[in-house]
């Protein structure tokens, strides 16, 4: 992929969501992770692109995926990281956001990487603090590094998303990766299909520019790629299914339902994969068409993408002031 030649191609200060962002934008910040990915398989991974810069993690939610991949991006661009345990900090003693902003901007982060638990989180913390955010995952609004790690997978593969017919299934309605997925794939020019019970959607989804589907072999019909979703039981509060075994027979993804996809068509999951529940081991672990284990190998190089394009971002913006 060719490189963009200017990087404020993207030209915000943080990443909060994938709403909003234009065409042009998402290219942008794919080709960039494209350059990643071959420098992360090489023996010597490391750049000094960020050298002296300071990023901060704090996840309010466990992550051990989402927390290690933006990690270890911010080393392999020579940034001093910091991950704040929230579990023993002052936050967890009843200090505010406001107060975390404050107690932040004092460090001078270059940025901040954040993962909450309450949609609007993040975004309230990055109009408090003078450095660039990423959001990491706010409740069920966005996780826009996924949409994009999802992205950069499937293009690696099938070259363009414009056109392909992609299968969301599963726990539509507690899912900020389905939310960031919806809106990076229809601006790309992807068909997008939500497959789930109607308990597991949103009202009003489909003005998204989407089609909805509640049963599986149809909604899989022709599909280029399928993705997965988990059941996110922490965030249910009540009876959204009947039952375990009843959903995985109605919405586990398993060979016989696999078979309405298209015979090439790319299976892909979130993590973590919660085996019999929304997909058959056994399908999970196809190496000939299950990109899951790609999609976590994208994910270091999608933020790297985003720390560099966001730092240097920052850098203009306060040589400018």
């Amino acid at each position: 992929m060719a490189d963009s030649p200017n990087i404020l191609n993207y030209k915000h200060r943080h990443l909060l969501g994938i709403e909003g962002l234009s065409h042009l934008e998402i290219t942008h910040l794919l080709d960039k992770s494209e350059e990643y990915v071959e420098q992360n398989r090489r023996a010597d991974k490391k750049s000094d692109l960020l050298n002296g810069r300071t990023v901060i993690n704090l996840f309010f939610e466990n992550s051990t995926r989402t927390r290690t991949s933006f990690e270890l991006a911010g080393k392999r661009l020579s940034a001093d990281v910091i991950d704040m345990s929230v579990a023993t900090s002052a936050v967890n003693k009843g200090e505010t956001l406001i107060d975390t902003a404050a107690t932040l901007n004092a460090m001078h982060p270059d940025v901040l990487v954040v993962r909450h638990g309450n949609s609007g989180a993040v975004q309230l913390l990055a109009e408090k603090v003078n450095c660039a955010v990423i959001n990491a995952g706010d409740g069920n609004h966005e996780h826009p590094t996924q949409a994009l790690l999802d992205a950069l997978t499937i293009r690696r593969r099938r070259d363009d998303l414009t056109g392909l017919k992609i299968a969301i299934c599963g726990d539509i309605l507690h899912s900020r990766v389905a939310r960031s997925n919806i809106y990076l794939l229809v601006t790309m020019g992807a068909q997008v299909r939500l497959v789930a019970p109607i308990t597991l959607l949103p009202p009003a989804i489909d003005k998204l520019g989407v089609e909805v589907y509640h049963d599986m072999k149809e909604g899989l019909d022709d599909c280029d790629i399928v993705m997965v979703l988990r059941l996110q039981n922490e965030r249910m509060d009540g009876n959204f299914i009947p039952s375990i075994r009843e959903y995985f027979h109605f919405f586990g993804l398993d060979y016989e339902k696999l078979s309405a996809a298209k015979p090439d068509a790319l299976i892909m999951h979130p993590g973590p994969t919660n085996r019999g529940v929304e997909i058959d081991s056994e399908v999970a672990d196809d190496f000939s068409r299950s990109v899951i284990r790609e999609q976590v190998e994208m994910g270091v190089a999608v933020r790297m993408a985003c720390l560099e394009v966001l730092a240097k971002n920052l850098q203009q913006e306060r040589a400018e002031q």
